[in-house]
């Protein structure tokens, strides 16, 4: 079975790493950008695009700095995927970027890089850094 190849995508945001923490680390601020719907109980988070449901566990978070989901399988067990969403900000210029790791298959990589590209334009309508 073919696995998926791990990438990372930078972006720079004109925005405060706090604000910008609120939209990557919480239900209702995930739900602004990133999925149609997002549900969660505990650190179990349920993510929705078009009636497609995808189950996936807060497996690590550091205020203000990053979150890590890890993707689960239809029976609820971690898998080997993740996408983690950090934000830098440059000591000298204060710029802000946020970093993304995620995974996907060799042929799929133009459209997922697309794909996260297309999100992160939707954040950045919704905070106003445009």
């Amino acid at each position: 079975m073919e696995q998926k190849v791990r990438y990372e995508l930078e972006f720079p945001i004109t925005s405060s790493p706090q604000l910008l923490y609120q939209y990557i680390s919480t239900p209702s601020g995930l739900q602004e950008w990133f999925a149609d719907n997002v549900n969660s109980r505990g650190e179990l988070f349920t993510f929705i695009w078009d009636g497609s449901e995808e189950k996936a566990r807060l497996a690590s978070k550091k205020s203000g700095e990053k979150v890590k989901f890890r993707w689960q399988d239809e029976d609820e067990q971690d898998t080997d995927y993740f996408f983690e969403l950090r934000i830098i900000e440059h000591e000298l210029t204060k710029d802000v970027s946020l970093f993304v790791v995620d995974f996907a298959y060799e042929d799929d990589m133009k459209e997922a890089a697309q794909l996260w590209e297309n999100q992160i334009a939707d954040l950045k309508q919704v905070i106003g850094s445009v």
